[in-house]
């Protein structure tokens, strides 16, 4: 994985969790990697991904079932779902819009273009 250096690494393990459970990479149940597993596989300090895990923990994204491991909780996809929904209308859509003025796109351009991307 290639880390942004704008972002603190345990952001972005939480971003990719949270991108593999939207795109139905590991569903609700499903056990995942530990966080020596993914430490290895990501090549950062075990102490990083356990913290990215505990705060999806905190989240309800993941939970530990002692001695076995995580796995993803029952209502993980609408709990990402929910958070990620959040965090892109306050922070990417603002400056979308902002953009969109600058440039002087039109809400009727983009609404087109939208169209064409998803037909």
């Amino acid at each position: 994985m290639e880390f942004n250096n704008n972002k603190a690494i345990y952001l972005q393990i939480i971003d990719l969790i949270c991108e593999k459970v939207l795109k139905g990479n590991w569903s609700e149940g499903d056990k995942i990697p530990s966080v020596r597993q993914m430490a290895v596989e990501l090549e950062v300090n075990p102490n990083t991904v356990a913290r990215s895990y505990s705060s999806l923990q905190d989240d309800g994204v993941i939970f530990n079932k002692r001695g076995i491991g995580y796995f993803i909780s029952e209502n993980a996809t609408s709990v990402v779902q929910q958070f990620s929904k959040a965090e892109f209308m306050k922070n990417d859509i603002p400056r979308f819009f902002k953009t969109m003025n600058l440039l002087g796109i039109s809400i009727e351009e983009l609404s087109k273009i939208y169209n064409q991307q998803i037909n």
